[in-house]
């Protein structure tokens, strides 16, 4: 009980000694405020790009693998090449999948056009994503129905010649007007709107979103464009839901290379002609990307942070220099050697701690700053490390000048 109040009153005294300084102490936190700041202002403005860049990317949905012909991601020695001669997945191989995977929650062909026109009386739009789709389209992809209603299996088996809009496209071609019940046209088609699907807001990487696509059965997306078909057309990709879990998808993997290898004619030893696409592929390779960007930022925060902790070292130095009669008189008294560390160290500490805190609230403000789609959000977890970091820091600075204040002899203090 006594250490504890000794370390509360040195804790005090390292406060009282701090408002007395306040001009030296300002300027002694100013180098771990900059270090704080640049570190946490990097990792907050990395997070945030590579949420929003994932963001970007939630229409492929999770757990989800898709079949097609192209990989999702590259590099500088892609073969092209050997990808080009790849068949298109075709409705036949979907039915196929859809029939004998055990392992699967939903599976579903898809193909898209971008840039279409549609049109409602004199109103029309040009930007539209035109997907067409079976049943299970909204198992795989985030498509949260705002108005309206889903498609019904007749109308997908029978390619009923039905659509649910995005809410930009809903609000371009029924500025005056309900959209569900009413008719769009599309190359001399026409079809009914059943369902409006919830605003989703602009995309960060500016890909399309839900708000300008227009999702019609595949059928009849087959009645407008050639595709499905093995070597000819518009491109199809198949999306097979997983269950929860990597063990769970990589299971699913398996089950889908059984199944296609021998409907594809290759012999064992021969490599696949077809691609099976994970998104968190796009995912690791972002966040590969961004963590080079966060050691980068890292290196240039511990700078500042070590110019700032030489500063704090030095003040400390100092006040070691000033106080040293007090100290003096202090252990003629009885004060412990780990009180007289405990004041300098807290003293130490307190001084970091505050830089740090005003580089965290320099951080706080930088995400109201308007970024256009790019939102800033300072995580808890980015708050932990700028406190840790900065409280390092102060304890490192003030050790060497807390261990020599403890050290003084009583009695060559008070003469000094």
């Amino acid at each position: 009980m006594k250490m504890l109040r000794q370390l509360y009153e040195s804790f005090v005294f390292a406060f009282t000694a701090l408002k007395t300084n306040l001009l030296r102490t300002t300027l002694s936190l100013l180098g771990v405020t900059v270090g704080i700041f640049l570190i946490i202002a990097v990792y907050t403005l990395v997070d945030s790009l590579e949420r929003n860049i994932k963001d970007s990317f939630s229409f492929l949905g999770a757990d989800v693998v898709y079949v097609e012909k192209w990989p999702f991601v590259g590099g500088p020695d892609f073969p092209w090449w050997e990808y080009l001669k790849r068949p298109q997945a075709t409705y036949q191989e979907y039915e196929l999948l859809k029939e004998n995977l055990v392992n699967q929650s939903g599976v579903a062909i898809i193909s898209s056009v971008g840039s279409r026109t549609f049109k409602h009386g004199s109103n029309s739009i040009g930007t539209v994503n035109l997907t067409g789709s079976t049943y299970d389209y909204f198992k795989l992809q985030d498509t949260p129905i705002g108005t309206g209603r889903y498609f019904s299996m007749q109308e997908i088996e029978g390619g009923r010649p039905v659509a649910i809009i995005g809410h930009t496209v809903a609000t371009s071609l029924f500025p005056n007007e309900p959209a569900i019940g009413n008719e769009i046209k599309h190359r001399g088609y026409k079809f009914k709107v059943i369902g409006v699907m919830q605003e989703a807001g602009e995309s960060f990487l500016g890909i399309t979103s839900n708000d300008e696509k227009i999702i019609i059965p595949f059928k009849a997306f087959q009645k407008l464009y050639l595709t499905g078909s093995k070597y000819e057309g518009i491109g199809a990709r198949i999306g097979i839901g997983g269950v929860e879990g990597d063990t769970g998808l990589e299971q699913l993997i398996s089950e889908i290379k059984g199944l296609l290898r021998p409907v594809r004619g290759l012999r064992p030893g021969e490599k696949d002609n077809f691609s099976i696409n994970k998104p968190e592929a796009i995912a690791d390779m972002v966040s590969g990307v961004f963590g080079v960007v966060n050691v980068a930022g890292t290196i240039i925060g511990l700078c500042a942070i070590l110019i700032g902790g030489f500063g704090i070292a030095n003040i400390m130095f100092v006040t070691v220099k000033e106080r040293t009669p007090l100290i003096g008189i202090q252990k003629s008294l009885g004060a412990k050697n780990y009180v007289i560390l405990a004041q300098f160290l807290f003293e130490a500490l307190l001084l970091s701690l505050i830089g740090g805190f005003c580089g965290i609230i320099l951080v706080y403000l930088l995400t109201f700053v308007p970024l256009g789609s790019l939102e800033i959000i300072l995580t808890t977890k980015n708050i932990i490390i700028g406190v840790i970091i900065a409280s390092l820091t102060g304890i490192l600075s003030g050790l060497i000048p807390a261990a020599k204040a403890a050290k003084l002899d009583p009695v060559i203090a008070i003469r000094s």
